[in-house]
């Protein structure tokens, strides 16, 4: 009898290169569903090559570079429509009309008004600063809330906050426990502080006066600053003690109404001080003084208020599209107007109907205008920060079988709520129902639901939010999956 022993781990070897080379072929063949788009001067350099090589091994991803200005990859976006899209960027390149021509861009690469894909700014005070961000690829889940203004501590697990209005204002929750309003100190510069350095929180929160080199605490009184130098984050106390940030841990960071700190103008900028010395791997920031706050404090209510729902890119991305369905809306063009050097369309837009019976006027169609384009978003896009689930006012799922899709939004009955419009900031509440699809559809048909108002894109669903309906909402369409 013949042994074929000795040629089992040969032959386990061939099927397995088979097997590989199948996965190559397979992955060749599907375009990949993350864009790199980077100058090319900053891909020549050989220390921002570095962290442009990372994200591409990391995600697979495709490269995009062009010599002038960003619009000339706007059609090999087209054609690869991907999911993700990381904008590597030098601190010279990032700049306020960078930005706006991101937002712009991201919404071009079909013919409907919205953002095509969830996208990012990759960028840091070095690229030594940018490679570790890159790098980072552990998925956090946020547990600890620290902040300089009202965050809703029932939606976290642990947190504290400062009232930036009311002086001695302290609010903490311990795991577990109750919500306690305590007595905080006159000037609560080293307690922010000291949440960064000592309590670590994974998320950090802040309002107020601001501006590229700093962060003012105190709104309606006297309080101390954080600023920065040389990339590096601080403290500056009120009797004018420096007090130094170097906080590692990975965190996200929502300068909801804050000016000015997401405007990267140079490498001086705040923004690049809190991803250099802060741990910051992803945050958002106005790049414009900030005034009407639709765009800013509109991320509380997805992130925060509806907790491991959406991860900080998605409730970033929800946000934007909760803006343009409201310019498309109530103020039908809008959505895809011109903007002048103040940040309103150039061309006369009537209010519609519903602007009028939601009391809605130029105002408000300038300050929409004006934060449709202003909000930057920092970090690698496809990275994962969530907060640790929590209850929240109704469930919301989102399920297939055969090509027919179906959206539910349930009340939670009997489970205590708040009302986040009464909450700090402006403009809150009232935002959309969305839930992202898992892949890119075809264009969709509504089979059930359609006196809900339901917007379908490609990448999801968005419904207007009525209130507090009695029963649940339900939509259902068919769409044939593309990838």
């Amino acid at each position: 009898m013949r042994d074929h022993s000795f040629t089992r781990p040969l032959t386990c070897l061939l099927a397995s290169a088979l097997c590989a080379l199948a996965a190559r072929e397979a992955a060749a063949a599907t375009p990949p569903d993350y864009a790199i788009i980077v100058s090319a001067r900053t891909q020549a350099d050989p220390a921002w090559a570095r962290v442009v090589s990372t994200l591409k091994s990391n995600h697979h991803a495709t490269v995009w570079t062009y010599r002038q200005q960003l619009e000339e990859v706007l059609p090999s976006l087209r054609k690869q429509f991907p999911r993700f899209a990381c904008f590597v960027a030098q601190p010279d390149e990032a700049g306020r009309d960078y930005v706006a021509r991101i937002h712009n861009l991201t919404r071009r690469l079909d013919e409907d008004p919205y953002t095509d894909c969830f996208w990012g700014i990759l960028t840091g005070y070095d690229a030594q600063s940018a490679l570790r961000t890159a790098l980072h690829r552990e998925p956090l889940t946020v547990r600890k809330v620290a902040s300089g203004t009202d965050v809703a501590l029932e939606m976290c697990e642990q947190g504290l906050w400062y009232d930036e209005l009311v002086k001695n204002k302290h609010v903490k929750k311990e795991k577990g426990g109750p919500i306690q309003t305590l007595k905080g100190p006159d000037d609560t510069t080293a307690s922010l502080v000291s949440s960064l350095v000592d309590y670590q929180a994974d998320l950090f929160v802040t309002s107020g006066h601001a501006t590229e080199r700093d962060w003012q605490i105190g709104y309606t009184y006297r309080n101390g600053s954080f600023r920065c130098e040389n990339g590096l984050l601080y403290g500056l106390d009120t009797a004018k003690h420096r007090l130094p940030i170097q906080s590692p841990n990975p965190k996200v960071y929502l300068p909801i109404g804050n000016c000015l700190m997401g405007h990267v103008d140079g490498r001086d900028a705040m923004a690049l001080a809190w991803m250099n010395s802060a741990g910051v791997k992803q945050m958002i920031g106005y790049t414009v003084p900030s005034w009407y706050g639709y765009a800013g404090w509109g991320c509380l209510d997805f992130f925060v208020e509806q907790p491991g729902r959406y991860t900080f890119t998605e409730a970033f991305f929800a946000n934007e599209q909760a803006l343009i369905h409201r310019l498309k809306t109530h103020f039908p063009g809008a959505e895809s107007s011109t903007l002048n050097a103040e940040g309103a369309p150039t061309a006369t837009i009537p209010p519609s109907p519903k602007a009028r019976t939601a009391s809605l006027n130029s105002q408000d169609l300038h300050g929409l205008c004006y934060d449709r384009d202003t909000v930057a978003f920092y970090g690698d896009p496809a990275w994962i920060a969530r907060m640790a689930p929590a209850a929240t006012a109704w469930e919301q799922t989102l399920e297939e079988k055969s090509g027919s899709w179906t959206l539910t939004i349930t009340p939670k009955r009997g489970e205590k709520s708040y009302d986040p419009i009464n909450r700090n900031g402006s403009q809150r509440g009232g935002r959309p129902f969305i839930a992202f699809l898992p892949g890119r559809i075809s264009s969709a048909k509504i089979t059930s639901g359609a006196e809900w108002n339901p917007e379908i894109t490609d990448t999801f669903i968005l419904i207007p939010n009525p209130g507090a309906p009695a029963r649940p909402i339900q939509v259902t369409f068919k769409a044939k999956t593309i990838r």
